[in-house]
């Protein structure tokens, strides 16, 4: 069910209504929960009953882990753990397997690759995962305190934190500590309604104006398109790619952030205007926020982070960094770019370290060259996402560095660059935060809110689904 749908809308505005009707109060995480499985499964309605496995499973786990016997509480934990990733492996990476070991003609591999890829399964895995380590490790909050005696209630607070349908598909990715102490009585008086409308009316116009729009022009980046255009045409297509999987994400999340808050759930900012970045570490503490976190928390700390000396820092940032690329998707594409992402980080950091003794330029026009190389580096590296088979991307470098002859399609140029436009004048405006001139156009941001629903009214593109529903 995409959220740019009559259905979706529809399915929004009942579920509202019934939510805060005064004799459903005390219903209210039943019916937000039924209203997630209607959603979810829209579509595909056997694949709910994988959502329904995973949540039956958390809440097992982690109730038992609370009130289980002392001495099983890690044995219970760590399978609960593995149950998850087992799941996710299986629905998610065996037509990795299939094709790595060549097994596609055999009765085994002809059946692994026609299991389907339930969608959301790395959101919620997580999520589930979440839950487990939380109430297990007890960091944020004694787990008593949040999980009740009662496994009814319990089971009911675990299928709403894993199902809640605005976030469902495509995160932000919730941790149990950040939303389980949120489950409670909401009330309409309550909703921000300020805060709801902008995060919904900005993640719809970046979706649909911006992103819905540019993909129309850069899916002649996929193989064999490419080989037909001007190398730069293909450089103008690649930076449209780089706004339109910002626009497409980043609309989702705001989406995501301003419906949950109208059911009075806070959700974490997803994106912080990431193409600003200086660093490759700074990109990822603007970038999937949500994503990086999770990373840093559950496994980077837990290996050790930077405890353990400068090499094992950096072979744990490469191996979180390797890893977070796995979860994208089955391809080994997305396993080089988070090697990517991993091998800049670290180079990033050694040179860091080399350069703490000595002066550092930050100069106006050094952050800007910085910002400009970070930001050409990452949607390089976007076309791994593009183009998951390795040889197309290799093609894609050559047809760039030898297709000079070709005319340059003009036209193709100027619409990519028009609906680039917005993405990089969001990012400047937050640039300009520092500066008086920003509070004498923040008086009249109600004018650009105008101006997005009017052109999402407009000038929305055809209706497509969002980039992260594939992982």
């Amino acid at each position: 069910m995409l959220f740019t749908s009559f259905i979706f809308v529809a399915l929004v505005i009942v579920t509202f209504f019934i939510y805060y009707f005064p004799k459903c109060l005390k219903y209210q995480p039943q019916i937000l929960t039924v209203a997630s499985f209607i959603f979810y499964a829209y579509n595909e309605p056997i694949l709910l009953f994988l959502l329904l496995s995973s949540i039956l499973i958390n809440s097992i786990s982690s109730y038992y882990v609370t009130y289980g016997k002392p001495k099983y509480r890690k044995l219970i934990a760590t399978t609960g753990v593995v149950v998850n990733l087992f799941l996710l492996a299986f629905f998610k990476y065996t037509p990795l397997l299939v094709n790595t070991f060549d097994l596609l003609g055999t009765s085994v591999g002809d059946f692994l690759v026609t299991i389907p890829l339930p969608i959301g399964i790395s959101f919620f895995t997580f999520q589930g995962i979440s839950l487990l380590v939380d109430t297990y490790k007890e960091n944020y909050f004694k787990a008593k305190d949040i999980v009740p005696p009662s496994f009814y209630e319990h089971a009911k607070q675990t299928f709403l934190f894993i199902s809640i349908f605005p976030q469902l598909i495509a995160g932000p990715i919730v941790k149990a500590h950040e939303f389980l102490p949120q489950i409670k009585t909401k009330y309409i008086k309550d909703i921000d309604w300020e805060f709801c409308f902008k995060n919904v009316l900005l993640g719809y116009f970046l979706k649909m104006v911006i992103a819905d729009n540019l993909k129309d022009y850069t899916f002649i980046i996929t193989y064999p398109h490419f080989e037909g255009y001007h190398s730069v045409a293909l450089l103008v297509t690649l930076l449209g790619y780089s706004c339109q999987i910002f626009a497409d994400f980043a609309g989702y999340s705001l989406i995501a952030i301003g419906l949950s808050a109208t059911f009075g759930y806070k959700l974490r900012d997803n994106f912080n205007f990431p193409y600003i970045s200086t660093s490759f570490k700074e990109f990822w503490k603007r970038w999937h926020i949500s994503l990086s976190s999770f990373l840093m928390e559950y496994l980077y700390i837990p290996l050790g982070g930077n405890r353990k000396g400068r090499i094992r820092t950096y072979f744990n940032l490469f191996i979180t960094m390797l890893l977070g690329g796995l979860w994208h998707g089955a391809a080994w594409s997305y396993v080089i770019w988070g090697g990517f992402h991993g091998l800049a980080l670290c180079i990033e950091r050694v040179f860091m370290n080399m350069r703490k003794s000595k002066p550092t330029f930050n100069g106006f026009w050094m952050k800007n060259f910085k910002r400009i190389l970070i930001f050409t580096f990452v949607s390089f590296a976007w076309l791994l996402f593009k183009l998951p088979e390795f040889n197309h991307v290799i093609k894609f470098f050559q047809t760039v560095l030898s297709r000079s002859e070709v005319p340059i399609n003009v036209n193709l140029c100027s619409r990519i660059l028009m609906f680039c436009l917005p993405i990089f004048i969001y990012h400047m405006f937050y640039l300009l935060k520092k500066y008086p001139i920003f509070n004498k156009i923040k008086r009249f941001e109600y004018v650009f809110y105008a101006i997005m629903l009017f052109l999402i009214c407009t000038s929305s593109g055809s209706a497509g689904a969002f980039i992260y529903f594939q992982f």
